[in-house]
């Protein structure tokens, strides 16, 4: 089994802080979450995570106009350029202090950062190569604060900068004869937001305290000139290389009095002044954007309410409360018609179309952290469930959250799948299990104990007929049956929590691990007796049975990891993973590192697809994997770098030791006796209450994909997914020399398919391989796979398997795993067991797309047949209405008749 897991992508976390941002066509949202980036392609209702990250939380992003790269800077200053395209790091830079915005040019020669009271232009990085990316042009100095905000003019000639100081600083980006710098007031608050008119010099400001200001120039874009001497410089600089400039040019604004200034120079007037805040009601602005082309301006409070107003005349479009909390970011795409606000303290993300006032997206992640996760048996769906009491499931192809169950009140300790995969079950503190639906969203069924306990673990059998779940805090095991919902029986015999419970894969047995150092097995099927205890060293933490019911494995608190055969209870091995876990300290720990690595243990296992391994996480930001039959460590993943959670790193930084401790010992009298409050023991997550509170970083559940291709690993982080995605990795087969990417096509121009595809197999570059094999005639599809080589049969399922989810060519690849498996069914049925992933994956593709389509044929034909009932509706109204002309023109004709008889007889008279 290879074990070249990458990280692919992250779930459960959508926003964190910093500033959101559209892609150029405004189909995609980026959005920055801790310290990665995600991107949400709302078109096709998809999301992504960047295999890149900071060191610390992201604080702004800066894209750039064409979208092909984009400036990350986290919270100490650390930059990278990164390129949207190919998803790689290009350059690293550290501006040395927190930045505040980054804004690139229109035209995307320059980008601006603000960064105390000083805003630096920088030449923004080309299609050459060069040694700096981060070539400084021009610093700006003006404002006597921090500065906050930027706004470019549409022809990128200046630009504006608001600051703390409750000013505004228009800067030319050359040196323009009539306007070097412009100093604005006219505000009480701190600025939020700058804005230009379109093709204008006009100017909008928006602070803190609900205050528009609505500037006017006397100068167009087209009135700013160059002086002669500028001019030659501009055209040499044109004509030669760019050459590396070391600090850039100084400029220096100030403010002066409007006598002082030249009458050529650019004056502003203000030409109307308006307030958010009216009625005496105090709601402080926190964000806001402005769309040029539409003149829309849209701007968040704190109380979670935004408004849309239409500028210059401030009339309100619309106006709406969308959170309790504060909207921490806005932005809009490029046609003005999709808003996206971040919620940073709920980690929530929408999507607003303002003109059908409807959500185009709307995400949110768990409130507190994730406390377990479980796939569903086609690897489709992942069910995690929080300490906020809420159990979400996501879909792993799109990466988004489609259903969200909120009956728990407590923590969730428990979640699993049915055999089935469309009922979820979650054991809670709060007393009860629940049973979900996904077929109508609703939870149709709710266990209980006799009296009120926490549970604390979980487990349902191969059956999904019954339901256990282990209490904290009676000692006991409670067993349920699925459909009548009563209560079976109630083991009791542990001595301490049970902590984890595991149904046996074959045999009618459960397994329960407790505190009390035991791991006892009950048989299900006669007796709900106890069939054998097992004699721990430890307490126990966490139990898992292999796939093929043979093997236990069982973590304790002294960091092993011990395998045990539960058919004549003996230990067949043991793992010492304390020294694996690598456990950091936190600011606030008194002692070392290592001494903390005594307490450390591991706290959920999980085995893989083949029983070969085991996956192993806890008190740490390691995950190892290790072999049982060799029982040593086979490699080990670092979750995260990020250096915003606490405990990442062993030792303290020593600039912050004194010889009293560390200065996070020191608060603001937050103790007794001036001193930080110290951490009752037993607490996990830390004071929340503190003024200073750091995370700590911890892995609370594991689990292996059906498929064995990917893990997914929940922590404080949110759920990372590690794939074994061949688009990942170059990972050759058999390689030779005359193996080549141009003696594939070779062979494809000589129609030789079966060489063709062999030799890209052993090549085994993705787009390769899906050109040879869309290359080869749907008619030879058949004559291909009969002459294919055994070794090849099963790789080429695979990769038709991975690529049934993306591709467009949904029968052409059908037509390749129908024939694979008619022509080999016999022969890959030997190795069932091996095959098992890979025949997952290819039902998990296929079970995707007949969703999807049985949704649509069942739109069109209840369409259809609705029509039909229409039709026929007004098809027997028309037969009425023909009946009653008819009725109505023969009685006309009998009056008429009538009529001239009477007409006859006078006429004889």
């Amino acid at each position: 089994m290879k074990f070249a897991y990458k990280f692919s992508n992250l779930l459960g976390a959508v926003y964190r802080q910093g500033n959101l941002s559209f892609s150029p066509d405004g189909n995609s949202v980026i959005s920055p979450v801790g310290n990665r980036l995600s991107v949400f392609n709302l078109k096709n209702n998809t999301s992504e995570t960047l295999p890149i990250a900071t060191s610390k939380n992201i604080s702004c992003v800066g894209v750039s106009p064409d979208g092909n790269v984009a400036v990350v800077v986290d919270e100490d200053g650390a930059a990278l350029l990164v390129s949207l395209v190919t998803r790689a790091v290009l350059h690293h830079f550290h501006f040395h202090r927190a930045v505040h915005s980054v804004s690139f040019s229109p035209d995307g020669r320059r980008f601006v950062v603000t960064k105390e009271n000083v805003a630096l232009m920088y030449h923004a990085p080309g299609k050459r190569r060069n040694f700096n990316a981060f070539v400084l042009d021009k610093s700006y100095y003006g404002p006597y604060d921090e500065t906050t905000c930027i706004d470019w003019t549409d022809d990128s000639k200046c630009f504006v900068v608001g600051s703390k100081d409750m000013s505004s600083w228009v800067f030319g980006a050359e040196r323009w004869v009539n306007l070097i710098y412009y100093s604005l007031g006219g505000h009480k608050d701190v600025m939020v937001g700058c804005f230009f008119e379109k093709d204008s010099l006009d100017l909008y400001t928006v602070s803190q305290d609900g205050t528009l200001c609505v500037w006017e120039s006397d100068t167009g874009l087209d009135g700013l000139f160059l002086s002669r001497k500028e001019q030659k410089a501009s055209a040499q600089e044109e004509d030669e290389e760019e050459e590396e400039r070391g600090e850039g040019e100084v400029i220096r604004g100030k403010v002066e009095s409007q006598k002082d200034k030249k009458e050529k120079n650019v004056r502003y007037r203000q030409r109307s002044k308006h307030f958010f805040n009216k009625e005496g009601d105090f709601n402080k602005l926190t964000a806001a954007t402005f769309h040029k082309q539409t003149h829309l301006l849209v701007t968040g409070f704190e109380s979670g309410v935004f408004h849309l107003h239409e500028l210059p005349e401030f009339n309100l479009i619309h106006s709406l409360s969308i959170a309790d909390q504060r909207i921490s970011s806005i932005a809009i795409n490029s046609s003005g018609d999709w808003i996206g606000f971040g919620c940073s303290r709920m980690g929530q993300l929408l999507v607003w179309e303002w003109q059908s006032e409807s959500y185009v997206f709307k995400q949110q992640g768990h409130f507190n952290n994730m406390a377990t996760l479980a796939y569903s048996p086609d690897g489709q769906y992942i069910a995690t469930g929080g300490d906020d009491g809420k159990v979400k499931v996501w879909n792993t192809h799109s990466g988004l959250c489609f259903v969200t169950f909120t009956e728990h009140s407590s923590s969730i300790t428990g979640i699993t799948f049915t055999s089935s995969g469309f009922v979820i079950l979650s054991a809670s503190l709060d007393g009860t299990v629940r049973a979900f639906d996904l077929h109508r969203y609703r939870n149709f069924r709710t266990f209980t104990s006799p009296r009120s306990v926490q549970f604390s673990s979980l487990a349902v059998d191969a059956s999904g007929e019954l339901v256990s779940a282990g209490a904290q805090d009676s000692f006991q095991i409670f067993l349920w049956s699925m459909q009548t919902g009563r209560l079976l029986e109630v083991l009791g015999g542990h001595e301490g929590p049970v902590s984890g419970l595991s149904f046996s894969p074959v045999q009618s047995v459960l397994a329960s691990v407790s505190w009390d150092r035991t791991v006892r097995l009950w048989d299900m099927k006669d007796s709900w007796q106890v069939k054998e205890t097992l004699a721990l060293s430890a307490d126990g933490l966490a139990v898992a049975y292999r796939p093929d019911g043979l093997e236990l494995a069982v973590a304790t608190l002294n960091g092993e990891i011990s395998f045990w055969n539960p058919q004549s209870a003996a230990q067949t091995g043991s793992v010492s993973g304390r020294h694996d876990l690598q456990t950091g300290r936190k600011e606030t720990d008194k002692i070392t590192a290592k001494q903390l690595a005594k307490g450390k243990s591991f706290t959920s296992l999980c085995y893989s697809a083949d029983g070969e391994s085991v996956l192993a996480g806890g008190q740490s930001k390691f995950v190892c994997i290790y072999n049982v039959k060799e029982q040593m460590l086979l490699k080990k993943f670092e979750i995260s770098c990020n250096l915003s959670f606490d405990a990442m790193e062993e030792f303290l930084d020593r600039r912050k030791m004194t010889e009293w401790g560390s200065l996070a010992l020191v608060d603001e009298g937050a103790g007794e006796e001036g001193g930080v409050d110290i951490s009752l023991p037993g607490v996990r997550k830390g004071d929340m209450s503190s003024r200073h509170f750091k995370p700590e970083i911890r892995v609370s559940s594991l689990r292996f994909s059906p498929t064995g291709r990917s893990f997914a690993a929940a922590s404080t982080e949110g759920l990372l997914i590690y794939s074994l995605d061949s688009s990942l990795l170059f990972d050759p087969y058999d390689l030779d020399l005359d193996v080549t990417p141009a003696g594939v096509r070779r062979q494809l121009q000589l129609q030789e398919w079966t060489a063709a595809i062999v030799m890209s197999f052993r090549l085994n570059e993705k787009l390769l391989k899906q050109e040879v094999l869309e290359a080869v005639p749907h008619q030879q599809i058949r004559v291909v796979c009969s002459s294919l080589p055994d070794v090849y049969v099963e790789k080429l399922l695979g990769f038709v398997a991975s690529c049934l989810d993306s591709s467009a060519h949904l029968q052409f690849y059908l037509t390749w795993a129908q024939s694979l498996l008619m022509l080999h069914g016999h022969k890959l049925k030997n190795r069932s067991v091996a095959m098992l992933p890979t025949l997952q994956a290819l039902q998990r593709s296929i079970q995707r797309h007949v969703d999807g389509l049985s949704k649509l044929c069942d739109f069109n034909m209840y369409n259809i047949r609705y029509a039909v009932a229409l039709s026929k509706q007004r098809g027997v109204k028309r037969g009425a209405e023909e009946d009653e002309e008819e009725e109505e023109e023969d009685k006309d004709e009998g009056l008429s008749e009538e009529m001239s008889e009477v007409s006859v007889e006078d006429m004889t008279l």
